[in-house]
């Protein structure tokens, strides 16, 4: 078997690859990458990564962004998340973002793989998975980058306190939650409380 047989013999259809992954099926691993990617077997997605497409119906089927994030920190720790997600709060951000935040402990910075860019934010603490008490906390921390008023998207936030659960969205403000929007919430919940008590109180 010829050494790019060999390389060859070991990609799997769907995954992406490091070049440190695959220098140990190979003595000439760039000259063999350059082969394979000018014959159309291996995508180039970004420096020293590369993709052995699946096939569809359609043709190749672009590379998961979760495999992709997996494969570029070397590590399945992250949490892949879009401003467009704070719609579903129904706080009044309507706005549609292209961006992609990766929350992660290793990286920091903007990296397009592809034609998809992501903004790489390391943190010292996030979710394993996106709920709606984080994503609140999360558009408070980040209520100075979106288009819409602040003030406005505040004074909704605070009618629907209520329906949150109250003790995850106290748990997120906690673990996630910037000084400045630990602030926010402090005055939030106060307000939602007198109301809360001054009904009862009527």
């Amino acid at each position: 078997m010829s050494r790019l047989k060999e390389l060859k013999s070991h990609l799997k259809r769907g995954t992406v690859y490091r070049r440190k992954h695959l220098d140990q099926w190979s003595k000439s691993v760039d000259r063999d990458l350059k082969v394979l990617i000018n014959d159309g077997t291996l995508q180039k997605i970004a420096p020293g990564m590369y993709y052995y497409p699946s096939l569809s119906a359609f043709g190749p089927a672009p590379a998961k962004e979760e495999e992709v994030i997996k494969k570029y920190l070397d590590d399945s720790r992250f949490l892949l998340i879009s401003p467009n997600l704070y719609n579903r709060l129904g706080v009044g951000t309507t706005q549609l973002y292209n961006t992609r935040i990766v929350y992660n402990n290793k990286r920091h910075g903007e990296v397009t793989f592809g034609n998809r860019k992501f903004s790489f934010q390391r943190k010292p603490r996030f979710p394993s998975k996106i709920t709606t008490e984080f994503l609140a906390v999360d558009l408070v921390n980040n209520l100075d980058k979106l288009a819409e008023d602040s003030d406005l998207i505040l004074e909704k936030l605070a009618e629907k306190l209520a329906s949150l659960n109250m003790k995850s969205l106290k748990q997120s403000i906690s673990s996630y939650g910037s000084v400045k929007a630990k602030r926010i919430f402090a005055s939030l919940l106060r307000e939602t409380d007198y109301e809360h008590g001054h009904r009862l109180s009527s």
